[in-house]
């Protein structure tokens, strides 16, 4: 068994041009511009953290919804979590605001329900498998655009929809703001497990050194179910450094090599603007390549 972690681990960790241009462009310079503050009428209705999400949700739809293509269809990703919620309330306004025509393919049941109740075209992948713009949020971004993703438990269904955009845009409050992934999110990367491989699964990843827990459910008894019918394993590495088989796309590709394992909450190399709504108002806008 010992021998068959090290070959697995050297298999995973093998240096092919691919994975190491994952890894050059996760550890890249990213650069950072700030965006003046913009007062809202509600603004003194939502908690100082609130109001840092929706000026990040805000100013990336603002930014980035074309609102002068009226005349062609808008195919958008809607994530999930509750910064969207700020997203996809500014996309309808925008909508109706513009005549624009647009279809909202979601992430998760969350995000169907969030487009639903905004009166805004509800649309997938099957049918609309190539979308133009992705908005969702964020657990944690490091100083290069390195995410990681899956708190709410939507991490497969978010990289799929994130993976068919032609643009992606993440939004969150500062505090998800870090200089390395492990600063603030502390409860380790979520790992998408098939349920019958929960537990060879998390011996192999205590085997690789993590720490790996059971994601359990607050209002049901026994473990968190994704809406794929799989379980979470939330698993701690501890900070990941910007190189090494620590570093994001590293790990990334070796857990995604372990059987059982569908999908990880590292989204790395896929953004290519993250939003940071600030204390004082402004947002902070990381530029992580061009549209």
């Amino acid at each position: 068994q010992h021998q068959h972690q090290q070959q697995l681990q050297a298999a995973a960790l093998l240096g092919t041009a691919s994975l190491a241009a994952a890894a050059a462009a996760a550890s890249a310079s990213v650069p950072t511009r700030r965006l003046p503050r913009h007062d809202y009428p509600d603004d003194d209705q939502l908690s100082p953290k609130e109001r840092c999400k929706k000026h990040a949700a805000y100013a990336a739809v603002d930014e980035r919804l074309p609102v002068d293509q009226s005349q062609r269809l808008l195919v958008l990703g809607i994530g999930s979590g509750s910064t969207i919620v700020y997203a996809v309330r500014r996309i309808a306004e925008l909508t109706t605001q513009h005549h624009l025509q647009v279809i909202c393919v979601p992430t998760s049941f969350q995000a169907r329900q969030l487009i639903q109740q905004a009166g805004l075209l509800l649309g997938d992948l099957t049918a609309t498998p190539a979308i133009d713009i992705a908005f969702d949020g964020a657990d944690e971004a490091d100083r290069f655009g390195n995410v990681i993703k899956g708190g709410g438990g939507c991490l497969t269904q978010e990289k799929i929809v994130a993976a068919a955009a032609q643009q992606l845009y993440l939004i969150a409050d500062y505090t998800k703001q870090s200089q390395s992934l492990g600063e603030q999110w502390e409860k380790g990367i979520p790992v998408e497990v098939i349920p019958m491989a929960h537990m060879s699964v998390s011996k192999q990843l205590a085997a690789l050194g993590g720490t790996p827990v059971l994601r359990m459910a607050r209002a049901k008894a026994g473990p968190v179910v994704t809406d794929n019918g799989n379980f979470i394993l939330d698993v701690w590495f501890g900070k990941h450094p910007d190189s090494g088989p620590a570093s994001p796309a590293e790990l990334h590709h070796t857990l995604i090599m372990l059987p059982g394992i569908v999908e990880t909450g590292f989204f790395c190399n896929m953004a290519n603007s993250l939003y940071f709504g600030q204390e004082d108002g402004t947002v902070s806008v990381l530029d992580c390549k061009a549209p």
